[in-house]
């Protein structure tokens, strides 16, 4: 799939970081396709998403554009990893992922506005089960309850970032609420609408600092010469945090989409 690469020179601090989504969201979907065949996993990263994924199904086809995070894919014996580099075609993108008509569900955790989309989706619709395949696709944004202190940095940090946004990201701080999702409603978020989520966490300092260093903004003002992510900013971060030893119970807002082919 066609998707920038931001994290290739973070990638073990990024997959050190990164949350681990709720079982529970993965029974619900797996709950509402017809077979349990075959799922794809797109941008699939070090595999967060793919190995709960093949809990519920016989096989999932795992790809992403950089093979740095692939080294680090989480092995499984239900799941393939597949580098797909943008020079794909759709057909060849069909092909790899299983053929037309083939897959159950999809899936993209927190990585939808890093693709080509209209490419995307049209591969989604042809390699979908139709009826009875699923499109799931779903993104984090702030951190909140923390406290305010925290919160007020953070949204102070996310300011500096914004010219570094790549495209895409301003799907991310619009809550998906604008991302073009051409499919029919399962009941769980429509295009406009999506569904909102919670996903408590218990976090270290450390592992918050990681977080605010893996953003892909922050990568690429580092790559630019800019740090954002000042010892002073660390500071005041780590002020507002109670101290670095506290571990602290974080919840992430997650939107999700999910549908299946229009008729």
């Amino acid at each position: 799939m066609a998707m920038q690469g931001p994290y290739d020179q973070e990638t073990k601090r990024y997959v050190d970081a990164r949350p681990r989504y709720p079982d529970q969201w993965f029974s619900k979907l797996s709950a509402l396709t017809s077979r349990h065949a075959l799922a794809w996993d797109v941008g699939t990263g070090n595999g967060q998403s793919a190995v709960t994924v093949a809990e519920h199904y016989e096989r999932v086809v795992a790809t992403d554009i950089s093979e740095p995070m692939l080294k680090k894919g989480i092995p499984h014996p239900r799941v393939q990893y597949l580098h797909t580099p943008p020079s794909l075609s759709e057909d060849e993108m069909v092909a790899m992922v299983g053929g037309e008509d083939s897959v159950d569900l999809i899936t993209v955790a927190t990585a939808i506005h890093w693709f080509d989309i209209p490419k995307f989706y049209s591969i989604a619709k042809r390699v979908l089960r139709k009826p009875g395949g699923v499109i799931a696709v779903w993104t984090y944004t702030d951190i909140i309850g923390v406290n305010p202190e925290v919160e007020r940095v953070s949204r102070r940090l996310r300011e500096a970032c914004k010219p570094y946004w790549k495209p895409g990201v301003q799907y991310v701080f619009e809550e998906y609420r604008t991302l073009p999702f051409p499919f029919e409603s399962v009941g769980l978020g429509c295009e406009g609408q999506p569904l909102q989520l919670d996903m408590p966490r218990e976090t270290s300092f450390e592992t918050f600092l990681s977080w605010q260093r893996t953003s892909s903004a922050i990568a690429t003002a580092k790559q630019n010469g800019v740090d954002l992510l000042t010892d002073d900013v660390v500071k005041e971060f780590e002020t507002a945090w109670g101290g670095s030893d506290l571990v602290r119970t974080v919840n992430c807002k997650v939107f999700m989409l999910a549908g299946t082919v229009k008729a």
